[in-house]
């Protein structure tokens, strides 16, 4: 039940953030500068993910080699 509500409560403040109307993205979007904001955080989530898969990788032959 706590999940549960806390759930409830996490997808409200999402709810309530993106119902707002956000000056700074509507200029960053007519001057074209909100591409570069999309892609910087792409090439962060990408380098994110390849670390991630490269770390497990990683580990499953650590683990293999112990056995």
């Amino acid at each position: 039940m706590k999940k549960l509500t806390c759930l409830a409560v996490l997808l409200m403040g999402y709810l309530g953030a993106f119902a707002q109307d956000v000056e700074m993205a509507d200029t960053m979007r007519s001057e074209g500068k909100i591409y570069v904001v999309i892609g910087t955080i792409v090439i962060v989530f990408v380098g994110l993910a390849l670390y991630l898969f490269s770390m497990d990788r990683r580990l499953n032959r650590i683990e293999k080699h112990k056995d």
